[in-house]
């Protein structure tokens, strides 16, 4: 089944990738390339979007697509830096903003066009630019303003050309799933049928037909990713699925034994190897995260190509790799990298382990990964697992490792991931766990005193970890959650909460 597909010019707008997730949404088949490397293929392509960019086109270091296979055939949608570059290199001008215009804005004049069907005056808009269109260009018409910007949107007649000052794929942009559909569903007549089903049916044909009855094995992690690729190889090829779970030491309590029931429970041929040990001993002495990540991944790959080799005539290594891990490798200013970055599970396996890869999820984002999960049964429960790092507690134990401070950790991991579970807020959270801090601190217990582990608490909200903020947890959980761990954790005296966002910090500590 073939579906029609937009293509996304990218000039370096931190926003790219939530404007291919919008149109996702819209059942809409999207693709990201950077505007100096794009496919060769226009033609396949029913319509294109210009993305935002950090740059201003007035720069001498302005980037200059070539649109001469696109504009006037293709359906095309310019936003921001887009309508900007068609206004100043085609009889328009831009110039610096007297008032830039950052943030939340209301449209004050809408004209009636398809183009904002739906969409009335005092809807809501995200901007953010600091230059501005003074005038249209050569046959633009005027469609949209807002109280500080008179040319915020507009479209060159003649053409199925658009142009918009604001961003329709953030969230604060009210009406901004409304517009996309509007040109892409009305104007552009794109067909909105690529749904997680015809995804799944799609997609175990193909690797029928490309893997036929050859061994395929996979690094499984208990994760979203790794768990979904799982099932759709299984729905493939059934019994040629060799599944691996490597215990590392470094996950959760009793995290092995429940993940290890649920795969089980879920018709895959899946081994369970515990290396805890060897993961261990590879890590003892080391502080650096760097080199404890290092240590991890090499020990991971002794392991699992031990364990490869093992299964007879096993010719393909399936990867969770998602398209968020292949985009983030194309840069519009430098094109696509050499190399597309390896899924964490397997760390960048070496070359002598000669196997073909096969990665059915590398078109997905991670909320399509849940629904396309969903759509073929999977639990609930499993697809709603919080990310969890690929070298597990390690980077969450500030300094070296040991296996008492391992054991330490997983009992506090689990007191609050239980917790929020317990008490319902486990599912409003994006990402949480447990920090063991390198430090010890002063503390009384009855009438003695002890000196003992300060821990760190973080939950986070996201849609894709690039930005996070802090969860504000209500108090009485905190609260309730300190005096748990504090009493039922030996070895811990003192639990802190951590208030910070991403950026300027990170979600993992290391």
């Amino acid at each position: 089944m073939q579906h029609d597909k937009v293509l996304i010019l990218d000039f370096g707008s931190q926003y790219t990738q939530l404007i291919a997730r919008r149109v996702r949404e819209l059942n809409i088949y999207s693709e990201i390339h950077p505007f100096n490397n794009p496919p060769k293929n226009i033609n396949d392509y029913k319509a294109v979007v210009l993305s935002g960019s950090p740059m201003s086109v007035r720069s001498e270091d302005a980037f200059h697509p070539d649109l001469s296979e696109i504009r006037g055939k293709k359906p095309m949608l310019a936003v921001c830096y887009g309508a900007q570059y068609l206004a100043h290199f085609s009889g328009g001008e831009v110039a610096d903003s007297n008032t830039r215009e950052y943030g939340r804005a209301n449209l004050s004049f809408v004209a009636e066009d398809a183009f904002f069907k739906n969409i009335a005056v005092g809807s809501q808009v995200w901007m953010s630019h600091s230059d501005t269109i003074k005038s249209l260009p050569t046959k633009g018409k005027l469609l949209a303003s807002t109280h500080d910007v008179k040319n915020a949107a507009y479209k060159i007649e003649g053409e199925a050309t658009y142009a918009i000052q604001f961003h329709p794929e953030v969230y604060h942009s009210t009406d901004g799933k409304q517009l996309l559909e509007n040109f892409l569903v009305d104007i552009a007549n794109v067909n909105p049928d690529w749904t997680p089903n015809a995804f799944v049916q799609e997609t175990v044909d193909d690797l029928q037909a490309k893997l036929g009855d050859d061994k395929v094995v996979l690094g499984l992690s208990g994760g979203v990713d790794s768990s979904v690729a799982a099932m759709l190889l299984h729905k493939a090829i059934g019994k040629n699925l060799y599944c691996i779970f490597v215990n590392n030491g470094l996950l959760r309590k009793n995290e092995f034994t429940q993940v290890l029931e649920q795969y089980k429970g879920m018709g895959l041929n899946v081994k369970g190897v515990d290396a805890s040990a060897r993961f261990l001993d590879a890590l003892a002495g080391l502080s650096d995260p760097e080199k404890k990540r290092k240590a991890i991944g090499n020990a991971f790959i002794e392991v699992f190509d031990q364990e490869a080799n093992l299964i007879e005539d096993v010719k393909w290594l399936a990867q969770g790799t998602i398209y968020p891990d292949v985009i983030e490798s194309v840069s519009a200013t430098g094109g696509p990298s050499a190399t597309i970055k390896s899924h964490h599970n397997v760390g960048g396996l070496p070359d002598y382990m000669k196997l073909k890869i096969v990665e059915p999820l590398r078109a997905l984002f991670k909320d399509e990964v849940r629904r396309v999960g969903a759509s073929m049964g999977m639990d609930k429960d499993l697809l709603g697992r919080h990310p969890f790092p690929g070298p597990g507690l390690a980077i969450r134990i500030l300094g070296d490792i040991t296996a008492e401070k391992v054991r330490i950790l997983q009992e506090v991991d689990a007191v609050f991931i239980n917790g929020l579970r317990d008490a319902g807020l486990y599912d409003k959270v994006w990402q949480a766990g447990a920090i063991l801090l390198p430090v010890n601190s002063v503390g009384v217990m009855g009438d003695e005193r002890t000196y003992e582990k300060c821990v760190a608490l973080r939950a986070v909200e996201s849609t894709d970890g690039m930005t996070a903020d802090w969860v504000n947890l209500p108090y009485e959980f905190l609260q309730k959650t300190s005096n748990d761990i504090i009493n039922k954790v030996k070895g811990v005296n003192r639990v802190v909460y951590d208030i910070s966002s991403k950026p300027p910090a990170t979600i993992e500590w290391e």
